[in-house]
């Protein structure tokens, strides 16, 4: 039996409930953003994938496929798009309401479920998937790795694959998006590795363009190292098939940035070549 949200400490518990009404908070911004590009509909569900991650996810068309921490569901709806039967799970409610309403107009079957990663195998009983896919700044909003990878196991049939795509530790202690007044230099801004319990963040715009958040600006995110993440997944009886380090993000994180032949940004050879997300594959 998995661990859900009750068997966290109370004080946890608060951190988590912050997130939800940030994220309920950050939802109409990230509605109305060119970041995403709903609101004008420009925005294309592929974007947010890099040709090696399809490659590595392979053939969906028939597939079970759960998309956990989906926010608006953008990848969400890609997999659907691929013939997949998906359903998404988030925290926030709002972004659960936004992304039922974005898929129904793209007339795609996908199922959303409200709800905190931990406590998705209450909230899905009975069902199994073929792949679990989570990523693109998630894990730092969990406080407990080893609990999120059993939750995952719990959640894969025999054969079923976890696919993590996420930002690496380095880009986070870089700082996925800028500080305030910074400059193009890559400096070390944050930890790399967790131990240091939370970090709290009180920021009235997120990572996107678009009007101010109104109303929940706190937050609160965790460091996980990348040895953290991979201890987690076998520890939680997973086999490790593959991980990969890449240095190229869907948007232009620094000004020096250049564009890739995918459309993605890397840093122009003149800067140190470093990995900015990795993915990682692994099977129950």
């Amino acid at each position: 039996m998995t661990d859900t949200t009750e068997d966290f400490d109370p004080a946890v518990r608060r951190m988590m409930s912050s997130n939800e009404a940030n994220w309920d908070a950050r939802t109409p911004v990230h509605l109305a953003s060119r970041f995403y590009g709903v609101a004008d509909k420009s925005a294309d569900p592929e974007r947010w994938f890099a040709d090696y991650e399809w490659h590595d996810l392979g053939d969906l068309a028939g597939l079970d496929v759960l998309h956990l921490q989906c926010h608006l569901g953008t990848e969400t709806m890609a997999f659907a798009n691929r013939g997949a039967r998906t359903v998404g799970l988030d925290l926030s409610g709002a972004s659960v309401s936004a992304a039922r309403t974005l898929a129904a107009e793209a007339g795609l079957d996908v199922a959303y479920v409200r709800g905190n990663v931990y406590d998705a195998a209450r909230l899905l009983p009975g069902r199994q998937f073929d792949v679990v896919y989570t990523g693109k700044g998630a894990l730092c909003y969990l406080p407990d790795l080893p609990r999120w990878a059993e939750t995952v196991a719990s959640l894969l049939r025999p054969g079923g694959r976890l696919y993590l795509a996420e930002f690496h530790p380095l880009l986070n202690s870089l700082g996925p998006s800028p500080a305030p007044g910074a400059g193009p230099e890559l400096l070390l801004r944050n930890d790399y590795l967790g131990g240091k319990g939370p970090v709290r963040r009180d920021a009235t715009y997120t990572y996107t363009d678009g009007p101010a958040v109104q109303g929940a600006t706190e937050c609160y995110e965790w460091m996980h190292g990348l040895d953290e993440v991979v201890d987690a997944v076998l520890g939680a009886d997973l086999r490790l098939v593959r991980l990969r380090e890449s240095d190229e993000l869907p948007w232009p994180r620094w000004p020096q940035m250049v564009r890739t032949p995918q459309g993605w940004w890397r840093l122009p050879d003149s800067e140190p070549r470093i990995p900015l997300l990795f993915t990682l594959t692994a099977q129950r």
